[in-house]
This record gives structure tokens, C-alpha cells and sequence, in this order.
């Protein structure tokens, strides 16, 4: 092959070896763009946060029943973190602050000693564990969360009051000494607490849950309690008394006995084995309305004769 000839061929394979150099590397430069897009995606999906003003994204919480915002929160108040999410428990702790505010107890209608009907409220109860659920699988672009709150209508109505307290279908009285004066005090709050309460068909009273804590906040004083086998001082001492009398009243009434303890030592204000202790936190007295109608609790505390009577009564006498 002549120079020249050679000269022509290294051309010829310079300018192909360019090509396939030069095809190579449009390749990989169109593949590390591609994953640099891919990249720029997930980051995207998972709130890549670069700045304050990002971690300041939050979420409406609203009250479906009323489309009302209950609370807005922040990505940041929940401990969000790259890679991590939003922290569970601080999580859970927002959300039984929500309840704290937003449940409320069942509260049947009821009838006044006046004979004045007083309208019922409906249980309210926000579902903690389902609120958690969905705030820990919310996308940061949400906007707002409708709360998972909950409501449950009373079952008795105004009517069935009119004739509610037609029949007395059991009672019970016991006496205590009036000069004690504190014990005295706290039989008559947990008598009021749960006088002219009303209780529907298949619906269990807690005397707990009704009367509540026993707390000086609320003018509960110390008086003698017992204790293991001991007496002893302590803040709501004497409604034992009040649980006791109620025990046998609803007893003679034919309801149906959930629960109940006896002291650990005999008591004079009722027969041995006849008593339902109580206290916060412990021992709870609860029993079942039995009947297809509703019955009413009233109570009537003396405080000069040291008398405490339980009533229950009934638009009719149950049937055998």
C-alpha cells in the first residue's frame, strides 16, 4: 500500500473509533441523566426537604360533622424526618389530646323532681387508633383530614319519661351517724351523682364511670375507709355506703349484677355479703337494665336523721 493510501486509512479508522467514542458517551450521558431524573422522582414522592419554609407544610384537621378545622398541624410539630416519616408517638399524643377535648360521655334524657323533662346528649368519641392510622399513611400534599369522630343517639326519648316513674319496682334504705361530718358530705355528692340517672334497656351502669374520681376539687372530704381489712383516711371515705344501698336496690329490682365486690371486713350499715365496695381506680359496682323499657335511679340523702334511700322506678312492674 502506498503512504498516501495509509494516510487515508488511519483517517477512516480515527473517524469510526470517534464515532463509536462518541456514541458511547452520548449513551452514558443520556443513562446518568435518566437516573437523575428517576432520583429527582423519588425524592419528590418522599419530601426531600431542603428548607424551613417546607417544613412549615401542614394539615387541617376537620370536623366532618360541622366541616369545621379543629386544629392545624405541622410536619415539624410531628417530628418529621427524611427517610423516617412523621414520629407515631408524638402522633398518638396529638390525637388523645383531640379526644380529650372531643368525647363525651352518653347521657340518657331525664326527668327532674319537678317532673320537668331535661333533653339526653349523644356519646361522642373520637377513634384514637384510627386517627393515628391515618395521619402515619397521609402524603405530605394533603391538605386536611376529616377526624374520625363518631356519635351514638341515647335509646330513651322524652316519651318514655312521661310515665317513667309509674312503679317503684325496688328500694332500699340504710342509716349512717350525721355528726360524722365529712363521711356524711361524701355520701350525699355520690348520691346526687347518680340520682334521677336513667338507664335504658340492656345499657350498664358503672358506678365509677357515673359518680367519677373522688378528688377534694370536687368536695370530697377524707373520712374513714377500708382497707385492706384496716380502717384507714382517705379522700371519699363513706360512699361505700351509697354503692351498698344502690347494690340492694337494684337487686330487689331484678337487675342483673355485672360486678360487685364485698369489703374485706364487715360493714354495720348493711347484712354480711349485702355491701359493693368501690374506690377510683379499683373496684367498680356495675350492673345491666334486664328490661325492654327504661328505669330511673333516684336517691334521697338526709343529713339531719342520717338516712339514705335508692328508689328505682318504672313505667310498668317487670313480668315474671
Amino acid at each position: 500500500m502506498s503512504l498516501k493510501g495509509e494516510h487515508l486509512m488511519k483517517k477512516v479508522i480515527i473517524v469510526i473509533t470517534s464515532l463509536f467514542l462518541l456514541t458511547g458517551c452520548v449513551e452514558f450521558l443520556d443513562q446518568k441523566e435518566t437516573n437523575k431524573i428517576s432520583i429527582q422522582a423519588n425524592l419528590i414522592r418522599e419530601l426531600d426537604i431542603r428548607s424551613k419554609e417546607e417544613l412549615s407544610l401542614s394539615w387541617d384537621l376537620v370536623d366532618g360533622r360541622t366541616n369545621d378545622v379543629l386544629v392545624k398541624v405541622s410536619l415539624s410539630e410531628l417530628g418529621f424526618q427524611k427517610g423516617n416519616g412523621l414520629e407515631e408517638d408524638k402522633v398518638i399524643k396529638l390525637a388523645k389530646q383531640l379526644a380529650s377535648n372531643i368525647d363525651q360521655p352518653l347521657l340518657n334524657p331525664t326527668i327532674t323532681r319537678d317532673g320537668v323533662l331535661k333533653e339526653g346528649k349523644n356519646r361522642v368519641i373520637l377513634s384514637e387508633r384510627e386517627l393515628v392510622n391515618k395521619m402515619m399513611s397521609l402524603y405530605y400534599y394533603n391538605k386536611y383530614l376529616v377526624l374520625p369522630i363518631y356519635e351514638e343517639v341515647p335509646q330513651v326519648t322524652l316519651d318514655d319519661l312521661k310515665t317513667i316513674k309509674h312503679s317503684i319496682i325496688g328500694s332500699y334504705v340504710t342509716y349512717f351517724n350525721p355528726n360524722v361530718s365529712g363521711r356524711s358530705i361524701n355520701i350525699k355528692l355520690s348520691s346526687q351523682a347518680i340520682d334521677h340517672f336513667v338507664l335504658a334497656p340492656n345499657e350498664i351502669f358503672s358506678f365509677n364511670k357515673v359518680v367519677g374520681q373522688r378528688t377534694t376539687e370536687r368536695g370530697y372530704q377524707e373520712a374513714m375507709e377500708i382497707v385492706n381489712k384496716e380502717f384507714v383516711v382517705g379522700v371519699g371515705g363513706g360512699i361505700c355506703q351509697t354503692s351498698s344501698t344502690l347494690y340492694n336496690a337494684v337487686d330487689k329490682a331484678g337487675m342483673e349484677i355485672i360486678e360487685r365486690y364485698s369489703h374485706s371486713r364487715d360493714i354495720g350499715y348493711v347484712p354480711q355479703n349485702r355491701d359493693a365496695t368501690v374506690s377510683w381506680g379499683g373496684p367498680d359496682f356495675k350492673f345491666k337494665n334486664p328490661y325492654d323499657f327504661p328505669l330511673l335511679i333516684s336517691t334521697d340523702v338526709n343529713l339531719q336523721t342520717g338516712k339514705i334511700e335508692v328508689q328505682i322506678y318504672a313505667s310498668q312492674q317487670p313480668t315474671e
